[in-house]
């Protein structure tokens, strides 16, 4: 970390304790939970006397530049654990706190008024706060220490950088970033809803979500079965046997649901895939001759996710993972390697990804299998990475518990990052499962597996997707790709007849015969981010043609029929 990065990053965390110092002054006998820095900001928790609303965050904000102004110091100081406690006698979640800690000596910090629980660091005074470079931002409800079991504190959030100018950038692009929030386009643009009474992080597509999801599976499908794979379905459920067995039941536990009984016998519902594709791998004797072997499932899981971390389609609690196993000899896994990663990057280009971060993830604290194999994986990775002249950087303890991995970030429009692909080699799940194949020699060997999903799951990648540019889905990816608007009644019939001509070619079509204006029509088309609006009336039936409206061009006149479905036809085949 530089040591400007150092600095903000400092001036984050001494905000949040100006902001505690400010919320005490306003609101006495507020009970303080936690105030780290985060990403571009900080926020702190607090226990109030009474509900704030976002009207609020002005006033807070003025008492905090009042206080920055008075130059107050941040004071270091070692205490005993006891005498921690007097001085948090009366703030009941410090004092869980300190009855956490291993160790026997605390520190703590003195702003003014306030003295908070904390390492650090800060900076030396406020006067190091650029003052009008922060801005509070919202107001949020978090369960103290994120468990749903423990009591609803209020969450302020703020953001701060070095001065005003990179504030308002931040703030521009926060106010784009808005309008191009997934969850508001899926209801703007009818694609999918979540219902509290189906339950929290659970999808409900629309019809035109649904059609969205299809036509990037049906692509899916087809270039897994161009490259050389075949394709599985398995089960929602499985036996708690068999979970145990491969390893997720101690390892992954938390992320799990509570079994269910049928018949005496308990089952899980599925996080993973892997298990199944194992299974199947094993249901006969293989010969090295069949190696390698590409199996690829859009196979849906489940997984819990606390309610304050679930966010549309990008932290949802079922989802469609684009999994994929292969499994293969040690000969050939630098070739099944770089044929992966050539193959996702392909797929992330083709979505309209250009720009992405690259990372290698290294052995975690909890891990299963020998160092010898890890090390074994990672430099396997690493030999494809490098073949291919790819940038990439270390995220060290980054793997998962059954081996190190390739994750791709892919860049959006407005520059964020988006975990997308992930290429993960596993020695170890071979060995639980004792799976094998017979080599040249005629003798049982193990084959090593690759696990990979290049898009994440279709949920978050749509969602990235629906972001990335801003709804104006590109002509193959939109759900409905022309709109036909007939200008009187009797140009009904005509727009039915081309309708069905371009049906007939696989365009997406829908005629507009509604009992309103053709401006009215246009304009809904527009909000609706329809690729190709048509307007036929007495001229275009006369010529067998159509007027074109093409979206961001507006009017583009005049077309045959023919010419124009071939036209469409093309940038269809063109992504």
């Amino acid at each position: 970390m530089s040591r400007s990065s150092k600095k903000i990053e400092k001036i984050r965390h001494s905000l949040a304790h100006i902001l505690a110092l400010a919320v005490s002054s306003l609101y006495p006998k507020t009970k303080f939970g936690i105030g780290p820095p985060i990403e571009n900001g900080f926020y702190y928790d607090f226990d109030l006397p009474k509900k704030i609303t976002p009207e609020d965050l002005g006033k807070i904000e003025e008492k905090m530049k009042e206080l920055i102004k008075k130059d107050i110091p941040f004071e270091k100081r070692k205490l005993t654990k006891k005498e921690a406690k007097r001085i948090f006698k009366d703030q009941p979640y410090k004092l869980e706190l300190i009855n956490e800690l291993d160790e026997e000596e605390v520190t703590i910090y003195k702003s003014g008024d306030f003295i908070d629980l904390c390492r650090g660091p800060h900076i030396k005074s406020t006067k190091e706060i650029p003052i009008d470079g922060f801005k509070l931002t919202r107001i949020a409800g978090a369960y103290w220490k994120g468990d749903e079991k423990n009591k609803m504190l209020t969450r302020i959030y703020g953001i701060a950088f070095e001065n005003k100018r990179k504030l308002n950038e931040y703030l521009k692009k926060e106010k784009e970033a808005e309008k191009r929030d997934h969850r508001r386009l899926g209801e703007l643009l009818e694609l999918f809803s979540i219902n509290k009474e189906v339950g929290a992080g659970l999808v409900l597509w629309h019809p035109k979500g649904a059609m969205l999801r299809q036509i990037i599976e049906d692509y899916w499908i087809k270039e897994h079965l161009d490259n050389g794979y075949e394709i599985l379905r398995t089960p929602h459920i499985g036996s708690l046997r068999l979970w145990e067995r491969s390893g997720h039941l101690n390892f992954y536990r938390e992320n799990m649901y509570s079994p269910i009984e049928i018949d005496k016998e308990k089952y899980m519902l599925k996080p993973m895939n892997c298990p199944f594709h194992i299974k199947i791998y094993e249901s006969k004797i293989r010969s090295y001759k069949e190696l390698p072997i590409r199996w690829a499932e859009l196979g849906t899981v489940y997984r819990y996710e606390k309610s304050g971390v679930l966010h549309g389609l990008t932290r949802v609690r079922g989802f469609t993972q684009d999994d994929a196993h292969i499994f293969c000899t040690p000969e050939q896994l630098s070739e099944e390697l770089i044929r992966t990663l050539r193959f996702g990057l392909k797929f992330l280009r083709t979505f309209g990804f250009k720009e992405y971060e690259i990372y290698l993830s290294t052995r975690p604290k909890k891990y299963i299998g020998s160092d010898k194999i890890w090390k074994k994986a990672t430099n396997s990775l690493k030999y494809a990475l490098d073949k291919l002249k790819l940038k990439y950087q270390i995220d060290p303890e980054g793997g998962v518990f059954y081996g190190p991995k390739i994750d791709i970030k892919i860049k959006d429009s407005l520059g964020r990052l988006w975990q997308c692909t992930t290429i993960q080699i596993d020695f170890n799940l071979p060995e639980r499962f004792n799976i094998t194949y017979i080599d040249k020699s005629g003798k049982k060997k193990q084959p090593i597996m690759i696990h990979r999903a290049l898009l994440g799951s279709i949920e978050r990648f749509i969602g990235v997707l629906l972001e990335n540019c801003a709804g104006d889905l590109p002509l193959w990816l939109a759900p409905v790709q022309v709109w036909i608007i007939p200008i009187a009644k009797r140009h009904i019939k005509y727009a039915r007849q081309i309708a069905q001509i371009m049906k007939e070619n696989d365009l997406r079509i829908e005629v507009k015969d509604q009992s309103e204006t053709v401006s009215k029509k246009i304009r809904e088309g527009e909000i609706q981010k329809i690729p190709y609006m048509v307007v036929v009336g007495d001229k275009e039936i006369e010529r067998n043609s159509v007027r074109i409206r093409q979206r961001k061009k507006g009017d583009v006149g005049m077309m045959p029929l023919e010419k124009f479905i071939q036209k469409v036809i093309k940038e269809i085949e063109r992504k």
